[in-house]
């Protein structure tokens, strides 16, 4: 399926009662067909799954096929190498050493059952966004919004912030960003919790929100709220083109009141960086 039909379908699969959704393109560990998305959804009865299929938009090719055993869960890990996900800053999985050269600092990530190896553009975007205001990052406290595995609360935190408080609505990405803090003996900076956004308190030096674009345009009011005075923001999640052309226009008039500092690009995504 093309890649702006994704979030829909996903969310589709999981309404009828996938268990889990895998997403492969050009970015991610297990690669989809070049220029197309694969979305593999899991069902605990084979019926059931043959129903959905036939249910499905003709347009997204769903088709149905059979795995038999859990050895399926771990197949990404083969993929999995330590890399350089932004100047200086390496990510290595547990199951992978690495021997890091003069000057690298190794963050070691589990994904586990939560969004985020780094892998992705857009998660790259943030990264290197927040790499290069290092010096605005030190120090700072920090809203990761969406942390899925807590991949951009631990490079904030690499990077010298304070602390960082990590929120998502799945109870597995909580789970999983707080192991990889401890992981990463950093537990004590950086706290993961299922607190909704509209409920959460203080105010934050910087604000990241790596989430999908429609998300990111009803929750304008909310993240501004949350910025101290001279505070920016991360916005990624946002496609450059897709069928109804770009989707920054939307974004970037739900936050009018904010200055663009950068919008960088990567692939078929961006990513800006605000400030009040």
């Amino acid at each position: 399926m093309l890649a702006e039909d994704a979030d829909e379908a996903g969310a589709l699969l999981f309404e009828l009662g996938a268990q889990g959704v895998e997403l492969r393109d050009t970015t991610t560990l297990l690669k989809g067909e070049l220029g197309t998305t694969m979305l593999i959804a899991s069902f605990d009865d084979s019926d059931r799954a043959r129903e959905v299929a036939a249910q499905l938009p003709v347009a997204w090719l769903p088709r149905f096929g059979e795995v038999i055993g859990d050895t399926w869960r771990d197949e990404w890990k083969k993929h999995f190498e330590p890399f350089a996900v932004c100047a200086s800053i390496v990510i290595r999985p547990p199951w992978r050493a690495y021997e890091s050269a003069a000057g690298e600092r190794v963050i070691v990530l589990e994904p586990g059952r939560a969004f985020g190896t780094g892998l992705h553009e857009t998660t790259s975007l943030v990264a290197q966004a927040l790499a290069d205001r290092a010096d605005r990052v030190r120090g700072s406290s920090v809203l990761d919004v969406g942390c899925g595995s807590g991949i951009l609360g631990l490079i904030a935190l690499e990077l010298g912030a304070k602390a960082v408080r990590a929120v998502d609505v799945d109870p597995d990405a909580v789970a999983v960003a707080q192991e990889n803090a401890e992981r990463n003996a950093c537990g004590h900076r950086l706290r993961a919790e299922g607190t909704p956004i509209e409920d959460v308190d203080g105010f934050y030096d910087v604000v990241l929100a790596n989430i999908e674009a429609t998300t990111l345009v009803q929750l304008a009011s909310v993240l501004t709220r949350r910025l101290a005075p001279g505070g920016w923001l991360v916005l990624s999640g946002i496609l450059r083109s897709h069928a109804d052309g770009s989707q920054w226009p939307e974004v970037r008039a739900a936050y009018a009141g904010m200055r663009v500092e950068e919008l960088g690009e990567k692939g078929e995504w961006l990513a800006a960086v605000l400030r009040a």
